[in-house]
């Protein structure tokens, strides 16, 4: 299978191609923490990974995108550019979210206590999710507080992401229990888990944690009969 991945939904910007044939096998990637511009840059980064593995656009199998959580405006640069070539392709488009791709890369895969992923969100609130020492998920992704992890993490539990250090300090879980401070994921781990993601049940569609901020304005507002 052949795969080209891209990630815009936190502060890295990534693009590569995945080739996982045993005759043409290969991988190339291109990333740069840009923090914002993912607009301005993803198309470049896109251009370089196929051509420096000679792809033509024709012979992808298959794209995939992270979903978040992250930034509104990143998320949508990389969905949109993503469904643009599954459309245009006729190709299966597969949503990977940022804590399965840094869970992926962290988990020691040693049976032992789980992994927490713990994003930075807006005050005392993370973006997290629990995972078993292989990177599997073992619930759902969503947002707590700081008190609400204190008092429901499990024994053991051990930490990934950017929010990692602070959720020690918050909770009182020793800090070598941190395995990584990572605020985006590697695009390599994005491209994995495309390759074997199941397209039925891995949506290109944002994975929004939290309601907008903004709400829709309704002085002054005319009704419509």
């Amino acid at each position: 299978m052949r795969l080209l991945a891209i990630d815009t939904a936190l502060a890295n910007c990534a693009a590569a191609v995945l080739d996982n044939d045993a005759g043409s096998a290969c991988f190339e990637a291109c990333a740069e923490e840009i923090g914002r511009g993912h607009a301005e840059r993803l198309m470049d980064m896109i251009g370089e990974v196929m051509a420096e593995t000679s792809t033509p656009f024709s012979s992808l199998d298959r794209v995939a995108v992270t979903i978040g959580p992250g930034s509104f405006t990143g998320m949508r640069v990389g969905l949109a550019v993503a469904r643009g070539f599954g459309l245009v392709l006729g190709k299966p488009v597969v949503g990977i979210t940022t804590l399965a791709a840094i869970a992926r890369s962290a988990a020691p895969g040693d049976a032992g206590a789980p992994l927490l992923v713990a994003l930075t969100g807006k005050g005392d609130e993370v973006y997290c999710q629990q995972f078993d020492a292989s990177g599997a998920p073992a619930g759902q992704a969503g947002v707590l507080t700081f008190a609400d992890l204190a008092a429901n993490l499990p024994e053991g539990i051990r930490l990934a992401g950017s929010a990692a250090e602070k959720v020690a300090g918050e909770c009182g879980i020793p800090t070598d229990r941190i395995l990584s401070r990572r605020g985006f994921p590697c695009i390599r781990d994005v491209a994995e888990l495309g390759m074997t993601a199941d397209p039925a049940r891995s949506s290109p569609s944002p994975l929004y944690l939290r309601p907008p901020d903004a709400t829709p304005q309704t002085k002054g507002r005319i009704e419509r009969q």
